[in-house]
């Protein structure tokens, strides 16, 4: 049938090099060998009926995966690939080749497969755009030619008389399937267009095992991990939540609670009660959510360490993860596959942040969505669930709620803090399983601090500063960066005083992170001045604690930085209220009114019903979807729900900063930017660990003084200032109220 064709696989010959009789799909790849257009068709229908099987719509991924480049068979579109591989580096006006697709689906009444087809370059459009443009199209005269064209090369253009539909019943279950089809039908394309062009990545991009097969070698791992504990009344009781999780693991498939006080080993005991879970149900892997890449590289670095190394195994998928791990030119095949996989989460351990899991999900963009399909039958733990924005709230868990009921994805809410999520309608019905019924006994015994609450009078930063002088490991943390920043003024000349704020680039802050856990090992020093970005999966141990009075879960999750191992007696807390009133806006002050309001009639914070009576007021208090986004997802307006939806402004602006690095050295990661090369991802990619990020009035500020110069939109040099204690430095002016 391919006679004219140099087959993949196979070595050109000079009769191969002719343009062939049959329609190709990509050009001639390093070796001359051209894609034909069936192969390709066929294989990506096989692929994304294989990945539409756990959507329960495998015959409409089958004929997206063949019909969506059907317009290929346009000899106008033949022509533009042969111009193309004749003048490499020129562009040629492009000819549409999803039109053949779309028309064919919407004929045979599949709209989810028009749709998915017009989207699988461009991205998901809206409903109104996608009819506009059916609607133009259905004029054009050669339809009909090229579907003959296509049925001449044998291709299938009419549905199987036995097609199994999937069967979706509200606007959101349809919003959800369309997102999840379309993600399984770029994947495949992606995968069968890179075999093409780089069949050497196929043997290094996925992984060899599923979650369902990795709890044994866990338990093994997790053995010899605390093998060397000492047996203590906190060992005991973590080996308890630990058996607990195993129990719960034999549940049905759905949505959990693991509620562990801190220091209660969390992060081990969700990834058994995950692994057992996914060996007795056959899912495919666990995704591990959080909410700041600081506790991504934590939490990774934990899961290697008791899979022996597991860079097999755990894929750690942020913005800075690739420099992170090391990955140089491509050569070294683990750097690889961290690389390639982080593309589709083709991985049976995925650490990551909730940002990126999130707003991919709720993209309407190729690259973004390609992941998409992989939540389905897996086990998502959000760690640190508290952390959840709220104003995504009702978005976030009714899609959570949807891939559990239709999906068999299970989803774990992981956190010392649980909040009242039924106060929420997309979660009011959900009934959440306790994986430790015996939780709230845990806080109890795993109490370690006392909590001293100063709200009746404003503290000055000399104050706190002059508490901070009389110990000499001690930790306080603030509500914005520019209270650290003032603080940082006060203890001027003291020993042993760091920083931990956004105001550092994320380098900086691991390079942080490594010097006060040996400060504090060694009996050093170490007068931290932080904001939040202590506060969550970052596993230090101070005696003294200073907190500036902040949301009730905040303030427990800084406790938790407090007499961690238990080794004192007991910890000290201090939460006072700041003389210079400067809190951030919003939810965030609401939360800090309602705790100071329940701290005035007493709070027991040893007690886990007192953080759920917190956030029972909290959330009646807040709209859990102000953005409106739930109405454009019924409305299947995809590119308006992408842009609501975003989990971090979208008003801020990166500067990268020569932390660690020589002024050259950072102008070489800087000059694939400024020259718009092949490559940028990449490129950003590298610059991100040596990256701060200003709102955008202090950009623009640091730009009229002169302290930044734009490479390009949404990226800058940093030419001011940058300090070993305080990062960025703007002189001349404070930085705005950030939390972080």
């Amino acid at each position: 049938m391919y006679k004219g064709f140099v087959a993949r696989g196979s070595k050109p010959s000079a009769e191969g090099r002719a343009w062939p009789r049959f329609a190709v799909a990509h050009t001639a790849n390093d070796i001359g060998v051209r894609h034909p257009l069936v192969e390709h068709l066929v294989e990506v229908a096989r692929l994304t009926k294989r990945f539409a099987e756990k959507l329960h719509a495998a015959d409409e991924g089958h004929l997206a995966g063949l019909w969506h480049d059907l317009g290929k068979f346009n000899p106008e579109f033949q022509d533009y690939l042969r111009r193309c591989e004749a003048e490499p580096g020129q562009r040629f006006p492009s000819v549409d080749h999803k039109a053949a697709g779309a028309l064919l689906a919407l004929r045979h009444h599949l709209p989810i497969v028009s749709w998915l087809i017009h989207a699988h370059h461009g991205g998901l459009v809206s409903r109104q755009s996608l009819g506009a443009w059916l609607a133009e199209r259905e004029q054009v005269a050669d339809i009909e030619r090229i579907w003959d064209l296509a049925r001449n090369e044998g291709v299938e253009l009419a549905p199987p008389s036995s097609m199994r539909r999937a069967d979706p019943q509200t606007e959101l279950e349809t919003e959800l399937l369309i997102r999840l089809l379309y993600s399984a039908l770029v994947d495949a394309d992606s995968l069968d267009t890179e075999a093409h062009y780089h069949p050497e990545l196929a043997s290094v991009r996925a992984s060899t095992v599923m979650a369902a097969d990795l709890f044994t070698r866990f338990s093994e791992g997790r053995t010899v991990m605390v093998s060397g504990s000492s047996g203590s009344a906190v060992d005991e009781i973590r080996e308890r939540i630990y058996r607990d999780c195993l129990q719960a693991a034999g549940g049905p498939i759905g949505i959990y609670r693991l509620t562990v006080p801190t220091g209660g080993g969390k992060t081990l005991s969700g990834m058994g009660f995950a692994l057992r879970h996914a060996s007795i149900h056959r899912l495919e892997r666990v995704i591990v959510a959080v909410p700041y890449i600081t506790i991504t590289e934590q939490t990774a670095a934990v899961y290697r360490a008791v899979f022996g190394g597991g860079d097999d195994v755990v894929l750690e998928h942020h913005s800075g993860a690739i420099e992170a791990r090391g990955d140089d030119d491509g050569h070294d095949d683990v750097a690889l596959w961290h690389r390639l996989s982080a593309e589709n989460w083709d991985a049976p351990v995925v650490v990551t942040t909730t940002v990126q899991l999130f707003e991919s999900l709720f993209s309407n963009k190729r690259s973004r969505l390609r992941k998409a399909h992989r939540l389905a039958r897996s086990v998502i733990i959000l760690d640190e669930a508290q952390a959840l924005p709220p104003a995504l709230l009702e978005p976030i868990l009714d899609a959570l709620v949807g891939l559990s009921r239709t999906y068999s994805t299970t989803v774990v809410l992981s956190t010392a803090t649980q909040p009242a999520f039924e106060a929420i309608p997309a979660f009011r019905d959900v009934g959440a399983t306790e994986i430790v019924p015996g939780y709230a006994d845990d806080f109890r015994a795993l109490a370690r601090v006392r909590y001293r609450w100063d709200l009746d009078r404003g503290v000055g930063w000399c104050e706190v500063a002059e508490w901070m002088r009389q110990r000499d490991q001690c930790l306080a943390v603030v509500n914005t960066k520019r209270h650290a920043t003032e603080l940082l003024g006060e203890l001027e000349g003291i020993e042993g005083v760091l920083h931990l704020s956004t105001l550092l680039c994320g380098r900086h802050r691991r390079d942080v992170l490594e010097e006060i856990q040996l400060r504090l090992a060694e009996g050093l020093p170490c007068r931290v001045v932080s904001t939040q970005v202590i506060e969550a999966g970052v596993d230090l141990d101070f005696p003294v604690v200073f907190r500036a009075v902040a949301p009730l879960d905040s303030v427990i999750q800084t406790a938790g930085r407090c007499n961690r191992e238990g080794r004192l007696d007991h910890g000290e807390v201090h939460v006072f209220r700041p003389d210079d009133s400067g809190m951030p806006p919003g939810v965030y002050r609401q939360g800090a009114q309602i705790t100071t309001g329940l701290a005035a009639k007493g709070l027991d914070l040893d007690d886990p019903e007192t953080a759920i009576e917190y956030f029972r007021r909290w959330l009646s208090g807040i709209s859990p979807d102000s953005r409106s986004i739930q109405e454009h997802r019924k409305a299947f307006d995809f590119p308006e729900v992408a842009r609501r939806f975003r989990m971090i402004g979208d008003d801020t602006v990166d500067v990268a900063v020569a932390y660690g690095l020589t002024e050259p050295e950072l102008d070489r990661l800087l000059e694939p930017m400024k020259a718009r090369r092949p490559g940028r991802r990449d490129s950003y990619r590298a610059l991100q660990p040596y990256l701060v990020s200003l709102r955008r009035w202090d950009y623009e500020e640091a730009l009229r003084r002169g302290l930044a110069k734009e490479v390009v939109d949404g990226l800058a040099r940093w030419e001011g200032h940058y300090d070993k204690l305080r990062g960025l430095v703007m002189e001349g002016f404070v930085p705005s109220d950030l939390i972080v």
